[in-house]
């Protein structure tokens, strides 16, 4: 992989070209691919979709659902089980409603009851997700009564699936759990968690965020009931973001957002739905950014997601490395093999504010702060890291910025 003829694909480094961007997962850069299929639609063919009997607007539907179609084939879905969205966050508070509307037997035919949720019910996830996951599920517990379960951490800062065995139950409707983890890198072993789930009658919801565009995910392959993420952390724009349902369960589950586009009949008392997936996307979507991710997975997959991640893990080696040799450096991070290309990072008597400060004005860039996982900081023992992010245009010279960024911080800090 030619990183240097990667990185001409992408203006930010044009403009930017002594800048070291340690910092993708956050948001990523855009390649001008991207950027000229959005630009496309705007100055081509700007219409609304799926309503347009003109030449216009039968082309933004069909590059719409051409990108659908692109993105269920990037994580080995169908395309009627793609639900576009405006993100990961959105994604994960939309499903929780969805979930909560729908009526058990639908979902479970097995079981009786008029809902999905029981009191007695519960659900189980992990102390490492995203506040965007977490939270959700915390609000339908609280809401319905239910216990929510915390899989913890092994000494090794690993999930400990041997406390979820005894965790998951007869009583669990939903495990939830982060294919990759946005602090430490770590890609957990989901696949572990959906069979034990499964095997209890429980639905496996999968927040791929970090992880998609960046190691291989095949939803079949992760035994995922749903899973979501955000284009913005795969080269794409920001507001658009996917939701994926296996269709069996996506055909028995009702809307949570209502309004154009997703009805079939409409009387004076009530509606009828649509077909999925467009009874799940009322009004006037992201067009333009559908599109763009769409050219997103495009570009990715001229790279090849399996190529990413070895060069991300090349990085991250290289990282671990230089890093551990900082005096006052405490790292946490999954071991390379096993990381997305994540590493957080403290040091003696630097707050990670004040090193992510003097290393933007060193042109590095990186995060500080709890990253959304409070939980995890806690389980870790600290409030707060610095995070690094490794992605495909990034360089070893990148790190060995960010090494000279820390020595100088350092420097500030002992005067």
């Amino acid at each position: 992989m030619n990183i240097e003829s990667i990185k001409k694909d992408f203006p930010f480094f044009a403009e930017h070209p002594r800048f070291a961007y340690l910092d993708s997962a956050a948001t990523s850069q855009t390649p001008q691919a991207v950027l000229d299929a959005m630009q496309e639609y705007y100055t081509s063919f700007r219409s609304n979709i799926h309503r347009g009997l003109y030449q216009m607007g039968e082309e933004a539907s069909e590059r719409y659902e051409n990108a659908r179609a692109s993105v269920a084939r990037f994580v080995g879905a169908q395309p009627e089980e793609i639900i576009f969205t405006s993100g990961a966050t959105a994604s994960s508070n939309m499903l929780v409603r969805m979930l909560e509307e729908s009526k058990r037997t639908d979902l479970f035919p097995a079981q009786k009851g008029p809902t999905f949720f029981k009191e007695e019910d519960e659900i189980v996830t992990t102390v490492m997700e995203h506040h965007a996951s977490l939270i959700p599920l915390q609000e339908l517990a609280k809401r319905k009564g239910s216990a929510l379960k915390l899989i913890p951490l092994t000494e090794t800062q690993m999930l400990d699936y041997a406390a979820a065995e005894s965790l998951i139950t007869e009583k669990t409707t939903i495990v939830a759990c982060v294919l990759a983890s946005n602090v430490t890198g770590s890609v957990n072993d989901v696949r572990r968690l959906a069979d034990i789930a499964h095997a209890r009658g429980a639905l496996m919801i999968v927040d791929a965020t970090e992880a998609v565009g960046h190691i291989a995910v095949d939803v079949n392959t992760l035994g995922a009931d749903f899973l979501y993420f955000s284009g913005h952390k795969m080269l794409g724009p920001t507001g658009i973001g996917v939701l994926y349902a296996r269709k069996d369960l996506l055909e028995n589950m009702n809307p949570s957002i209502f309004g154009g586009g997703i009805v079939e009949k409409v009387s004076e008392e009530s509606s009828t739905w649509t077909t999925s997936p467009k009874r799940f996307e009322a009004g006037t979507p992201n067009i333009a950014g559908a599109i763009g991710l769409g050219a997103a997975v495009e570009y990715l997959e001229t790279i090849g997601t399996e190529t990413i991640h070895a060069h991300t893990r090349e990085l991250t080696v290289y990282a671990l490395e230089k890093l551990g040799q900082i005096p006052g450096m405490h790292i946490f991070a999954a071991v390379a093999e096993t990381n997305a290309g994540i590493v957080s990072f403290t040091v003696d008597g630097i707050h990670p504010h004040d090193l992510a400060q003097i290393a933007g004005k060193e042109h590095v860039a990186l995060r500080a702060g709890h990253h959304c996982a409070a939980l995890y900081m806690r389980a870790l023992g600290v409030p707060a890291t610095a995070r690094a992010s490794f992605y495909l245009y990034n360089t070893t010279s990148d790190i060995d910025a960010l090494v000279e960024a820390i020595k100088k911080a350092q420097a500030i800090f002992a005067k």
